[in-house]
């Protein structure tokens, strides 16, 4: 076991774990931030997608003892009141169906908005394509990030 020293949403948060525990158990177990959620535990679905330092990472194969002094921003951080533009161009289009993949599908739409303001259909295809939906709101995910590129700007 160590102490890590870790920048999470604004905050500073310590947490006594084995260092190659993943950043996502970190998260969910020792510090009750449950948003990012568990999906395929090997960086393939996005259900776990967090920021840090601002580009979006999949948090189920990050261990703790690589964040060192980075700024790490998980869906309960991208804003205060779940009123990032993002957040709200969500509940505008309805995107969200069964909800499991939303908070990594959100945080995956912020960094590529803060990346690139204006993303094509093809930017939004190819980064969004790193999360997986198995109820398909694929069309709505795309109209979403649209909608909250101009919410942006």
């Amino acid at each position: 076991m160590a102490l890590f020293k870790l920048q999470i949403n604004g905050r500073s948060y310590q947490a006594d774990v084995e260092p190659d525990t993943p950043l996502l158990w970190v998260l969910r177990d020792h510090l009750g931030l449950v948003g990012a959620k568990y999906g395929c535990g090997i960086a393939q679905c996005g259900a776990c997608m967090v920021h840090l330092n601002d580009e979006a990472t999949p948090s189920c194969v990050l261990p703790v003892s690589a964040i060192g002094a980075s700024k790490v921003t998980t869906i309960e951080g991208l804003s205060e009141k779940g009123d990032h533009p993002v957040q709200q161009a969500w509940d505008e289009v309805d995107v969200a169906q069964c909800g499991y993949c939303q908070a990594g599908q959100i945080m995956a739409a912020a960094a590529l908005l803060k990346r690139k303001p204006k993303p094509t259909n093809e930017d939004i295809d190819a980064t969004m394509s790193r999360n997986l939906c198995r109820c398909g709101t694929y069309h709505r995910i795309r109209e979403a990030v649209k909608v909250a590129s101009t919410k942006l700007n």
